[in-house]
C-alpha cells in the first residue's frame, strides 16, 4: 500500500501513496504500479510504471487519463511486463536530485 512518507510534492500539489493504489484499481489488467517523479527545479514530471498481465489498446491513455483526476496533474504511463518493478514495496519513488 504504501508508506505516509512516500508522499511527495509535485509542482506544489501532494501525491500520496493512496492516489497510486486509487488509479491501480480502477484497471483489473495492472499487477503492480510505481510512480516515479523526476525532473529538475519547477520542471517535475510523473511518470507511472505499470506491470500489466494484458494490454488492451488504449490502457496507456486511459490510465493517463485517471492519472490526472485522481492527482490532478498529468503524468506519462510506461507499461511493463510482469516482474520488471521492483519488490521493495514502494508505490512512489522521488528521483528527483534536489529533493
Amino acid at each position: 500500500m504504501g508508506r505516509a512518507a512516500q508522499t511527495v510534492k509535485v509542482r506544489g500539489m501532494f501525491v500520496h501513496p493512496g492516489q497510486v493504489v486509487e488509479i491501480v484499481r480502477r484497471f483489473p489488467e495492472v499487477v503492480k504500479a510505481r510512480l516515479v517523479v523526476s525532473g529538475e527545479m519547477a520542471n517535475d514530471s510523473m511518470t507511472l510504471g505499470i506491470e500489466t498481465s494484458s494490454s488492451p489498446a488504449g490502457l496507456d491513455q486511459r490510465i493517463s487519463e485517471a492519472i490526472r483526476d485522481v492527482t490532478k496533474l498529468r503524468g506519462t504511463v510506461q507499461l511493463l511486463a510482469p516482474g520488471t518493478l521492483a519488490n521493495d514495496g514502494k508505490v512512489i519513488e522521488d528521483a528527483r536530485s534536489y529533493k
